[in-house]
């Protein structure tokens, strides 16, 4: 299957049916480890809803802000969050709509899984 590549004239896809060679299972592999921690999957799943900066990030995780950073500082690192200053605050967002989608999908399913909710298509 030849994957699909945008093209000047076509909006990016929400979908790429690229056959899953080694770097793009490297690349994915990458992604779903950093999501394997419970903190820094708060933190994406939090800003899924919009952007924050640490202090918002730490209220709502209830972890300290010391871990909120170092989490914070490796989702930067592999590219999941990016970061604008407004003023002082250094505020976080998401990095892309795929990642966004992919962690509410996650909660989605264990929401299934806590709630005991058939699954579904």
């Amino acid at each position: 299957m030849k994957p699909i590549v945008e093209s000047a004239h076509e909006p990016a896809s929400l979908t790429h049916p690229a056959t899953p060679d080694q770097q793009r299972l490297e690349a994915a592999t990458s992604t779903f480890r950093m999501l394997a921690d419970p903190t820094r999957l708060h933190i994406l799943w939090l800003l899924t809803q919009g952007e924050a900066d640490v202090t918002a990030l730490t209220e709502s995780c209830a972890a300290s802000r010391t871990a909120v950073s170092q989490h914070l500082a490796k989702l930067r690192f592999t590219g999941l969050v990016e970061t604008r200053k407004e003023g002082r605050r250094v505020v976080y967002r998401i990095r892309d709509g795929h990642l966004a989608r992919l962690v509410r999908e996650g909660m989605n399913h264990a929401d299934h899984v806590v709630t005991g909710e058939p699954p579904h298509e």
